[in-house]
Order: structure tokens, then sequence, then C-alpha cells
């Protein structure tokens, strides 16, 4: 049966686990807000140089830009001058068939979209044998994030999707397999089987990134999200244990939440609680996820494994 994030968020606190977190500080792009980033990942062109993918807008705009930043020696992230700049939302990265993938959401505006929000997005992934070579390899249909993409153990690929309205209602994640990205397409995204029992109606999630375990099985970094009674909106990193064969799922688990971070800034009042995770990483004192806050700010979080690492 389905739980919700309230009874999520019980369960976390009553578990207490132990949270290290830091906020991220960004040089190089004039004041502007860095949030929603990647995971770590190694430069193409210069594998010794590790990277990080951020969403760079003004306080007050919907307008962003994924930009590519690396860490100093004082623990401060420096904008890559010489890399590309993307016109699109929320980085995410993933590798397969050896070649880096970039995604992201790209909005654009809807003359006939809804009061206050005047814009449609959809996902975009493209394929960066380089950064500069970067180039689209899918565009997923209008309405849709949080699609993504993970090597399986037998060599094909595994494809999360988030459709939305109808029996969906505000997102539920999908899953399917296919054998490469040359198979990718709006039908296959659309048609994807939903998990069973993993969201009320009330409420939904996506998946953020998909880890391919020694088991085979996968390893989930998600999100869960709900609104409360005025409106605001309640993000939750979240974690679980999906097998491929047959889309079954284990242990979910809220990760952490926004108390449970230094306290900072937020782009609107309804986003002050939320937390979207964009990648993990697994080094020497456990995992550590990469998420952004309240629309504003980035931080790094260290927290107990939350499943086996590969």
């Amino acid at each position: 049966m389905a739980r919700t994030c309230d009874q999520l968020l019980t369960e976390h606190r009553a578990r207490k686990p132990h949270i290290e977190a830091a906020k991220l500080t960004f040089v190089g792009v004039d004041g502007l807000d860095v949030y929603n980033i990647s995971g770590p990942f190694s430069n193409p062109d210069d594998p010794g140089q590790v990277l990080i993918a951020g969403r760079v807008e003004a306080r007050d705009s919907e307008r962003s830009t994924i930009r590519f930043f690396t860490e100093t020696p004082s623990g401060e992230w420096v904008l890559v001058r010489t890399l590309p700049t993307f016109d699109l939302q929320d980085p995410f990265v993933s590798v397969h068939g050896g070649v880096l993938h970039l995604g992201g959401v790209e909005i654009v505006e809807d003359p006939a979209g809804l009061p206050g929000n005047p814009f449609r997005y959809r996902t975009v992934i493209l394929a960066c044998p380089s950064l500069p070579a970067a180039r689209p390899v899918f565009t997923g249909p209008w309405g849709m994030k949080d699609i993504r993409l993970v090597d399986t153990q037998d060599g094909r690929l595994g494809v999360f999707t988030r459709p939305r309205h109808g029996a969906d209602g505000r997102g539920r994640i999908g899953f399917t397999i296919i054998d490469s990205m040359a198979d990718l397409t709006e039908e296959v995204v659309e048609s994807a089987p939903r998990l069973a029992d993993l969201f009320i109606a009330e409420e939904w999630g996506g998946v953020n990134q998909a880890t391919l375990l020694d088991d085979g099985r996968l390893g989930i970094l998600g999100h869960i999200a709900s609104f409360d009674d005025e409106g605001s909106r309640h993000y939750y990193p979240m974690s679980l244990v999906l097998d491929p064969a047959d889309s079954t799922w284990i242990d979910l688990h809220m990760l952490f939440e926004r108390r449970d971070l230094p306290a900072g800034e937020s782009k609107r009042r309804d986003l002050v609680d939320v937390v979207f995770p964009g990648g993990l990483a697994w080094d020497r004192q456990g995992v550590t996820v990469y998420c952004g806050a309240g629309d504003a700010e980035a931080y790094q979080v260290t927290i107990p494994v939350p499943f086996p690492p590969v």
C-alpha cells in the first residue's frame, strides 16, 4: 500500500539518521542562483577534472541555463568558462555505452498556458562525447519531466518516466526496458508501465538518478512531493530498490528533509520546503547526495548508504 509524504516523514524522524550537510558556494555567475545541481562527473575531454552541472538563473526569473563548475582547493565551485551553456533547467547526467549523456528540461512560453504558469516543458537528452560536441539524441513529450536512463545488467537500457494527468494524477513513475538509445521514442516513454502502489493520488514523485547494483537490481534516488492546504510545495529526497525483471520495488525511504540542512533562502514562500536531489556519489564517508533547496541554493548531503554500492 502506498505511503504518504507525512508517513515517510514520520518514519524518517523516528530513525534519526546521521546526516551532514553543507551549502555549496558558486563563483563566476554574477550573483545568479545555482541550484538543482547534478551529481559529480568527469569532463569527457579531461577525465581528471570533476564537474557538476547547475541550474543558473535570477531569483525573480524562470529563465534558466545549465552551466558547469569545478571545485577549487578552498571548496568553492568555480564556473568553467570554456565549457558551453545550455538553455535548459534541472541538469542530470548518466553514462551509456561509455558516452556521457546530459539531460535537462526545456521550457517555452505557451500562450494557452494556465494563469501564473505561461510555460510548457519537456525533457531533452544530449549525447556528449565532449561537452562542446553535445548533440540531442532524444526529446520527450511535452509535459513530462524526470525521464531518466540506466544501463541494465544484460546490456539493455532501462527508462524511467513521469507521466501526469488522468489516472496518473500529479505524476507517477513509469519504467520499461529497451534494447538501446536508438529505440527510445515518445511512444516508448508514454506507454511505459507504471510502478504499482508507490504514491497516493494526491501526491507525486519521480526518479532523479538510477544506479545498476551488483545483483542486477536498480538503486533509485528520487523525490516524493505534495501540496499543503495553503498551496505550498513539499519535496523530499527518497530512495528505493527496483527489480527490473518485474518492476517490483522495496525499501522506500525518505532520505532527509529541508530542516536537516542549514538554514537558507528560497525563491518564493511556497518553495521553502522544497529539496530536489540531482545525483549521488559514493565516497569514503558513505553516500553524498547533491541537491537543490528552495529553488535558490545547492547542498551536498552525506547520509547512510541507502542501498548497496556498485
